[in-house]
């Protein structure tokens, strides 16, 4: 095997501890090292499948012609289909995009899904465009993405700054590239064009089905358990929502422009009823206002990071108050927190079990389309709890048989169904 490994000191401008690929890199070897992997796997599995780098240009309201850099990087086939987000925002790197691909390889593969991973992302400031302008936007991306994009292929899926409505614009601009309705391009559609039901709720569910196995192992319940969530969106909102009416006290919600405290529990319900109609936490009046900084040092049970990346970081991992961290967002924590809350006694469930909620009602989403039929929602949560229950004791076994904490069995296992694949299909030559 000829080929370097990725220079990881050329990725990107951030500061060292921020490289986002170094990181999931170093959880890919640790996992790697375990199950004493063949070396060329190793670096087959390691590297991106694929790098795509396009600028479109796009009119915009005003007649001017704006040109975006874009990506898209697939990581690997092996297990299936690749598929993944789309984000807009305007600070991703190339280096962000090769670790969301491989993230999302991960993620599929300890939750025992089909799919590869993949990953999108056009440099631009959405909050400064129109509509038109996001549509053109993103119309061009398909046309341009067209070649690499399929439903056997790679598909993609809602991610920071994107939306339903995007989703049905890419599902359109492809369908109308193939003369025939393609459902299945897209997961995270709206439902009257054949999205599924649960998948907005999908990750917030996950997270409880994944705390809901957590707290049998400690002999805990959930009315005795003290949760803080970073997010009340989609993600963190979602899992307050859920937790609060499973009987979890959640004391404590952040989101951008500040957050919320309160001791013997938020009335969640109201909270978010707050957040829905003003698009801030920021004057309500039942609770105590904090920021990011004290939301994660809250003295709580759980924390659950769930809308930044490097919010944990050798900062402020000493002062992490919490007996279980579930990361609901990939790159919530550093490499380096990483270590200190390892050495402090924290039980870390890592983004790639966090998010799995997601990318396994994409898939439920995928099989309806191809099938032609729409699961109830019962039906589909039902589904999703089985599966993420089953991946959770899964993980707990492969902590047990090596001897490791659960984010590096996390990746022992997920690698070792990666590598499985891989070597049942061979090198094509």
């Amino acid at each position: 095997m000829t080929t370097k490994p990725l220079d990881l000191a050329l990725l990107s401008d951030a500061a060292p501890e921020m490289h986002m690929t170094k990181a999931v890199v170093a959880y890919f070897d640790r996992a790697a090292d375990l199950l004493k992997l063949n070396p060329n796997h190793r670096t087959i599995l390691t590297l991106p499948g694929r790098e795509y780098c396009i600028n479109l240009p796009v009119h915009l309201d005003n007649g001017e012609i704006h040109v975006f850099p874009s990506w898209r990087v697939q990581h690997h086939v092996a297990m299936g289909p690749m598929q993944g987000g789309l984000r807009y925002r305007p600070d991703i790197t190339l280096d962000e995009m090769r670790a969301l691909a491989l993230w999302a390889t991960f993620t599929g593969a300890v939750a025992n899904v089909p799919f590869g991973g993949s990953m999108g992302g056009i440099l631009c400031d959405p909050k400064q465009l129109s509509l038109g302008e996001l549509e053109r936007l993103t119309r061009r991306y398909v046309s341009e993405m067209l070649d690499i994009l399929g439903t056997e292929r790679d598909i993609l899926a809602p991610d920071l700054s994107t939306d339903q409505q995007v989703m049905a614009w890419i599902m359109d601009t492809y369908s109308m590239h193939a003369r025939h309705s393609v459902t299945a391009i897209v997961t995270g559609k709206p439902v009257e064009l054949g999205g599924s039901h649960g998948s907005r709720e999908a990750i917030g569910y996950g997270v409880m089905c994944i705390l809901n196995e957590a707290l049998k192992g400690k002999e805990m319940k959930p009315e005795d358990t003290r949760v803080a969530i970073q997010g009340a969106g989609r993600r963190g909102g979602t899992a307050a929502a859920l937790l609060y009416a499973e009987g979890y006290k959640v004391v404590a919600i952040a989101d951008f422009g500040g957050g919320l405290y309160r001791a013997d529990g938020l009335d969640i319900p109201d909270v978010l009823a707050h957040f829905s109609r003003n698009n801030t936490l920021e004057g309500y009046p039942n609770a105590e206002a904090i920021d990011d900084e004290e939301l994660l040092s809250i003295d709580c049970d759980v924390l659950i990071p769930a809308y930044r990346q490097h919010q944990i970081t050798s900062k402020n991992a000493d002062k992490v108050r919490c007996g279980i961290l579930l990361e609901a967002a990939y790159g919530a924590s550093t490499l380096a927190a990483d270590d200190i809350l390892n050495d402090r006694g924290v039980m870390v469930i890592p983004a790639i079990m966090g998010e799995a909620g997601g990318v396994t009602v994409r898939y439920f989403e995928w099989v309806q389309n191809r099938m032609g039929f729409r699961w109830r929602k019962d039906v589909v949560m039902e589904r999703l709890r089985d599966k993420v229950t089953e991946m959770y004791r899964d993980v707990t076994a492969t902590s047990e048989m090596y001897g490791v904490n659960v984010r590096d069995a996390a990746y022992t296992l997920g690698l070792k169904r990666m590598e499985r694949d891989l070597s049942l299909r061979g090198i094509y030559a």
